[in-house]
């Protein structure tokens, strides 16, 4: 069986091997100079940091998918993060997650007096949940929405309130708003905010007490580079720089795609890992079902190289305003650069002391802002980040702005222009209508036979374990339904 997979990102590099490994023939298209997608680098004056994602969840669940991809643990070099972080408050004080429920409890007596018997309450609640969720949401599809309203999901969302927010469901747990955010502000890990997302990812608050916080040595982006080196043990053919005008099609079966030069290639089976809303501009004369999808919150990211240290500084820290509800508010639903920002600041040198030189770091900090259409980021950029690093500066990194020997910035606008949603950061938002069965599905349009879809925007959701999930929960698919087995017949090669 031939297959073109049209995108190089996470999913669609993953969904490749695990094809490959099961007899398909695959060609891998990607229209920039490297694979990885959001799982980059970014390099400048002899400092590098990753670009996108850094807070590795769900290890097991990371370690299983890339072993069923041929990919020893050896070759995963993951180190915990002991404590998870610190979350800095608007009034000074610090607050420390920790992945031992006796040591966290013991954190939020400090704290947060009389408060440590909801967070107990919470871990005993969210244990069977979230194994029964992995098990009933995020290990299987719903080509059809049915399929989602069983007895058991029904039994699961109900336990999990379902009709409330992230935001809404800690605060059964807990009287202080201030540590409601800190056990639902992981929503904004997947581009929701803490109250609009539904509560089913308040699996995710969860999952990292129950697993840890984890960091990829080298960086997370280090993960594209291992996945290049299998696709081409598996003899994947990988064509980089090269991009897809038009999925082609015989009545209502894909053959093939065209290439922006004009050429062609036929395929058997066409995955496509991108946004998915971007799908239909592929499909002419296709009518696509009509669907307004809302874009995941946008992301203003600032990376920098510095000739500093902070010995006190761990590797995940979140700085909040006076009111974290508030500044989202701005950002999600009044869509304007919020007055004061929460931001996120990524150290990797306290776990890693080879992410820089001996006596320098690298950073990055990241800033919730609304995706593209609403700020002129031209205008407002060079102030919006001169305030970020002057809050940095007061609150955690003395000294910053002085040390700083290179510096660069990415926009919401800068992700459009990559090819992300409307700017946002990780695909579709995680609304309950855009959550589970409501979600797009690997198979899209099942009135069009032979496409695919995976990635961020696609079931079971945004997150890099989750999307490899995705990618999994594909191949098996494929695989049953077009017999993508080694004992099959040798299948002819694509022709150009």
């Amino acid at each position: 069986m031939e297959v073109g997979i049209i995108g190089g990102g996470v999913g669609g590099m993953l969904t490749a091997l695990l094809l490959a490994r099961r007899g398909a023939r695959v060609t891998l298209y990607e229209g920039a100079g490297q694979l990885g997608g959001r799982l980059a680098f970014q390099e400048g004056n002899g400092f590098r940091i990753d670009r996108g994602p850094t807070i590795v969840l769900l290890p097991e669940m990371l370690a299983g998918l890339l072993e069923e991809a041929g990919i020893d643990r050896s070759r995963m070099p993951l180190l915990e993060c002991d404590p998870l972080y610190d979350i800095h408050y608007a009034d000074g004080r610090v607050f420390t997650k920790w992945r031992g429920t006796d040591r966290q409890a013991a954190e939020i007596e400090r704290l947060f007096p009389g408060e440590s018997a909801g967070f107990r309450r919470y871990m005993e609640d969210m244990a069977p949940a979230f194994s029964e969720g992995r098990e009933a949401v995020l290990e299987r599809p719903f080509l059809r929405r049915s399929e989602f309203f069983t007895p058991r999901i029904l039994r699961l969302l109900l336990r999990l309130k379902a009709y409330r927010s992230v935001k809404g469901l800690a605060s059964r747990y807990f009287r202080s708003e201030e540590l409601q955010d800190a056990f639902s502000l992981q929503s904004l890990y997947i581009g929701g905010a803490p109250f609009q997302s539904p509560s089913l990812y308040t699996l995710l608050p969860y999952a990292e007490h129950a697993f840890g916080v984890w960091y990829w040595k080298g960086g997370y982006a280090a993960l594209s580079a291992l996945l290049a080196d299998e696709l081409e043990k598996q003899g994947v053919t990988v064509r980089l720089t090269t991009r897809i005008r038009e999925i082609l099609r015989e009545g209502k079966r894909c053959t093939g795609v065209k290439l922006h030069d004009g050429r062609t290639a036929e395929h058997e089976a066409i995955v496509y890992n991108g946004d998915f809303p971007h799908l239909p501009t592929l499909l002419p004369g296709f009518e696509a079902p009509r669907r307004k999808f809302t874009p995941s919150g946008g992301n203003v990211l600032v990376y920098l190289g510095v000739n500093k240290r902070w010995p006190q500084a761990k590797a995940h820290q979140f700085f909040l305003p006076k009111s974290l509800t508030a500044g989202l508010k701005q950002s999600f639903l009044e869509r304007l650069l919020p007055d004061d920002p929460s931001f996120y600041v990524f150290n990797p040198v306290a776990v890693d002391s080879g992410a820089a030189a001996e006596t320098d770091s690298v950073l990055y900090l990241l800033s919730p802002v609304p995706s593209t259409g609403t700020v002129n980021w031209e205008k407002e950029k060079e102030a919006y980040v001169d305030r970020l690093l002057t809050e940095a500066e007061r609150r955690g990194f003395p000294g910053l702005k002085e040390a700083i020997r290179w510096i660069d910035v990415r926009t919401p606008d800068d992700a459009e222009r990559d090819g992300l949603f409307q700017g946002g950061s990780f695909g579709i938002a995680p609304t309950l209508l855009q959550s589970g069965a409501f979600r797009p599905q690997f198979v899209p349009y099942p009135s069009l036979a032979n496409l695919y879809a995976v990635g961020a925007s696609i079931h079971p959701g945004g997150g890099v374990p989750i999307v490899m999930q995705g990618a999994r929960l594909l191949a098996h698919h494929m695989t049953k339904e077009m017999a993508l087995w080694k004992s099959e017949p040798a299948w002819q090669p694509a022709k150009p």
